[in-house]
Formats: structure tokens, C-alpha cells, sequence
């Protein structure tokens, strides 16, 4: 994943961008940057990778190494970034967030006999940010550009742009899977992914974009370069997983959202006589904590902590690139209280079950700490498919998904054309796929939130939401 800042109105628009920037380091934990521009020394670009400490420890110098009246700012999980990109259209600085899943493509239809070339990284990989700069480039104007590169690519790109000059020009994703708001203040604007960034600065909400919509902010005002389109998809995980808490997308708060969907699996496991006999509710933490907060109490047991996250040396479970060195992160972040774990009935719900394998050694150490039993609850439904659109995963195969692996251990390749029977517990796979996960991680229980379930909490239309991941519908 990935998320970005940009302000523009005076020269507290590069401090702005510095914090508003840091405050979306729970998206990404691979390379951070920040472009900013200043009438006499132009545009200037900082990019530093982040996978060992906090984003602002890398950019706390940047106020004595550049200057300007805007600037731009992003955390990635994918290629370094902002570019600096001197073109048919001027110099400018870019970022994006998203995934671009036809890269050779359209390397093929578009550049394999221009004679041009890109910068290669590591492997001969070609940086995403400088192919959608390349296919901006195409055209006559940056509306026009971003237009085309959006139309062109198989995945999801929302774009930021520093114009040599100052102005910020800004595009939410084709199908709106990803937020861009606009606030305001006395100064000027900013734009961001997460809202809550901006209001921390003293920003006030202007609105968020629409889907496909590309504005431009100048130091005392927002134009509208490109209407917005008319289909929406907005990707549901940001409410269920990597939304942070105090964030609201298309004005639905994510920590109430967690709270309702929470109380809806507590009412269904309830009507379905699936509420097991347990002494506390608990979460996974981080995000799985508010959903089992809803639980709890809708349920009537009491809500509980039976283990603590020890942040303050492991901030960030996933910062390493190998997944045994990221469990084992994991395991050194939980530490128990003895009271709550030894001899208790205990369930809790996670934010999602992707492969399972943490979920697994974090079962084992509540048994290993004296659990008498562990039930699970998912705060989504099984995941069928990879994400194709935002990569919110390390997973590179369907059949990495703890789904896809379970069911072909089951049934082969046939499960797989039984998919949506496999995601419902009242069927016979779907009751075999279950207890088949229960038996692999040593769950007493598992149960998932249903589709509609999820779709009732987050509170939006459904033709809205993107369910990829659950149903395989685009």
C-alpha cells in the first residue's frame, strides 16, 4: 500500500507535508519521500527507504536541506518516489499510490520502438511512478495525461503532482478503490489520503474527489481539471484492515464502522447458535481490537486484553522482507497477562486471515501461556481472490491465501469452481473448509463475517464497494 500528502500556501507547506506525510506511515513501511518547490531554488527531492525506522527520522533534516511554499509527500510499500520528470510538459515532481499489474504490456505497445529508455532497478524492474509519468507524457496536458495513463493501466493509480511553478495537481483512481480528500486552511490547501492527517495540521475538510477526478491547487483555490466518473469502487479493506481508526472514507468513520461489524458477527453468531461458551472477547491487535470491541458487546461477555503488542521496540510487525523474519518480529511483540489466558475460554477476532501463518504461532502461544481454548472470528469474509488493485498483501499467488491452499487440499482444483459454497458456512464445504483451517491452526472455532454483514457495517451502497477479494466480481 501507500499514501500521500501535498500543500500549497506558504512556508509552512514543507512542515505540513513532513507531518502530514508521517501520519500515514501505517501504509507503507518500504521508502518514503517528499518533493518540494521554492521560486528560487525550484523543485528539490528527498527520498529515503524507511524499512528499519520511522519516516521522520529520515526526513527530520529536511527543513535545512529544502524549502518551499508547497510540497508533496509520500510512504510506499513499492518503488521509491516522488520523481523528478523533465518532459513536454515542463519539470515535475510525481508520486502514486497504487499497483500497475501490466507493465510489460504496455512496455510493448508504447515505448519498445520509441528508442527511449527508463531507469532500471533491481532485477531490470522498471519503476511504476516513472511508467505513469512516461504515459502522462503522451499527451498535450496533465489532465489529459492522467487520463490516459489511468485508462491504460491493469491495476489502480492515484497521482500527485508538484508543477515547476508551485501548483499541486491531484487524481483520485479511475474507479475511486482509493481516498483523496482536499482541506483547507486560513494558508492555502492540502490534499491527502487520510483526512485525519490534514485536521491534525488545522485543516478543515473541503470534500473528497470523486472517482477518475483530477484537480489542481493553487495557493487560493481548487480547480476542476476532470469531472468525476460515475462508477465507484471503493476498496472495503480500508474500513476492515489499513484504515487508521480516525479516519472517515465517503464520510463513514473506520472505528465505528470496526464497532458495528463487530456487533454484527456477535448478532449472527448469536441467531446461528455459534456463540461459543467463552470467558473474554479479545482482539488481535492492532486492527482487529475495535471489531472484537463491538463483539463483546453485542455478545455480553466481557471484553478483555489476555496479550499487549510491545510497540515501543516492534512499532511495525511487517517491516521485514522475509516472512520468518516478520513472525518472528511478531512473536517477540506478544506479551501475555497470565491472569487472562491461563485456564480461560478465550475467542478473538482478527481484521482478516490472509495465509494464517502469524495467526498460528499467535494461537500456539496463547495455548503454550495455559489457554483453555481459542476460538477465532474473521471481521471478513474468507479472502478467495489476491488483491489485484492496491497489493494490501505481501501474497504474490492465490494459492498463498490459507483459502485457496485449504480448499485444494480438500477438493483439488475442482473446489475452486465451488468458491462461493466454500465462503458459506450452511453448505457442506463450507463447513468442512472451516474446520479444516481449525485443525491447521488449532482453532476450537472459526467463524467469518459475511459479505452482507460487512456491507451492512461499513453503511454505503454495495454497487460502491469493491468485494474482489471475497467474490472475484470487478
Amino acid at each position: 500500500m501507500g499514501g500521500f500528502f501535498g500543500a500549497i500556501g506558504n512556508e509552512y507547506a514543507l512542515e505540513d507535508v513532513f507531518y502530514g506525510t508521517d501520519y500515514h506511515s501505517h501504509l507503507g513501511t518500504k521508502s518514503g519521500g517528499i518533493a518540494a518547490y521554492d521560486s528560487v531554488k525550484g523543485l528539490q527531492r528527498s527520498i529515503h527507504h524507511i524499512g528499519n525506522s520511522p519516516f521522520r527520522t529520515k526526513f527530520e533534516h529536511v527543513f535545512s536541506e529544502m524549502k518551499g511554499t508547497s510540497a508533496i509527500g509520500c510512504i510506499n510499500d513499492s518503488d521509491p518516489q516522488p520523481l523528478l520528470i523533465r518532459s513536454r510538459l515542463g519539470t515535475y515532481a510525481i508520486c502514486i499510490v497504487g499497483i500497475i499489474n501490466n507493465i510489460d504490456d504496455i512496455m510493448d505497445k508504447y515505448f519498445s520502438n520509441t528508442g527511449g529508455q527508463f531507469n532500471a532497478m533491481t532485477g531490470g524492474k522498471i519503476n511504476s511512478t516513472e511508467l505513469i509519468a512516461a504515459l502522462i507524457n503522451q499527451k498535450s496536458s496533465f489532465e489529459e495525461g492522467i487520463a490516459f495513463a489511468q485508462s491504460e493501466i491493469e491495476g489502480t493509480a492515484s497521482i500527485l503532482i508538484l508543477k515547476d511553478g508551485g501548483n499541486i495537481i491531484a487524481a483520485r483512481d479511475k474507479y475511486g478503490r482509493l481516498p483523496v480528500s482536499i482541506g483547507m486552511n486560513p494558508h492555502g490547501y492540502c490534499v491527502s489520503f487520510e483526512d485525519f492527517a490534514y485536521m491534525k495540521l488545522g485543516y478543515t475538510t473541503v470534500r473528497e474527489l470523486g472517482p477518475g477526478e483530477i484537480v489542481e491547487l493553487t495557493h487560493d483555490g481548487v480547480s476542476v481539471l476532470k469531472a468525476p466518473e460515475k462508477k465507484k469502487r471503493i476498496c472495503a479493506f480500508l474500513w476492515s484492515y489499513y484504515g487508521y481508526p480516525t479516519s472517515s472514507y465517503e464520510g463513514v468513520n473506520v472505528e465505528m464502522m470496526r464497532y458495528r461489524n463487530g456487533e454484527i458477527m456477535a448478532d449472527n453468531d448469536r441467531n446461528s447458535c455459534n456463540l461459543p461458551d467463552i470467558d473474554y472477547v479479545g482482539g488481535v491487535p492492532d486492527s482487529g481490537t475495535p471489531h472484537a470491541i463491538g463483539y463483546a458487546r453485542e455478545s455480553g461477555v466481557p471484553f478483555a486484553r489476555p496479550f499487549i503488542k510491545y510497540t515501543p521496540t516492534w512499532p511495525r510487525s511487517f517491516m521485514p522482507a522475509e516472512q520468518s523474519e516478520r513472525n518472528t518480529v511478531a512473536k517477540m511483540k506478544q506479551i501475555p497477562v497470565h491472569e487472562l489466558i491461563r485456564g480461560k475460554d478465550l475467542l478473538f477476532v482478527d481484521d482478516s486471515i490472509v495465509r494464517g501463518t502469524q495467526l498460528r504461532e499467535t494461537v500456539e502461544f496463547l495455548y503454550a501461556n495455559g489457554a483453555k481454548s481459542v476460538h477465532m472470528r474473521s471481521a471478513c469474509p474468507p479472502i478467495m481472490y489476491g488483491c489485484k488493485y492496491l497489493a494490501f498483501s505481501r501474497s504474490t499467488s492465490d494459492m498463498e491465501l490459507i483459502t485457496r491452499s485449504t480448499i485444494m487440499e480438500l477438493e483439488g482444483e475442482e473446489g475452486f469452481n465451488h468458491l462461493e459454497e466454500y465462503s458459506d458456512p450452511t453448505t457442506e464445504r463450507g463447513r468442512n473448509f472451516r474446520q479444516a483451517v481449525c485443525d491447521k491452526l488449532h482453532f476450537s472455532s472459526l467463524e467469518f463475517q459475511t459479505l452482507d454483514g460487512l456491507c451492512e457495517a461499513i453503511g454505503i451502497p454495495r454497487d460502491e464497494i469493491c468485494t474482489y477479494c471475497w467474490d472475484g466480481k470487478e
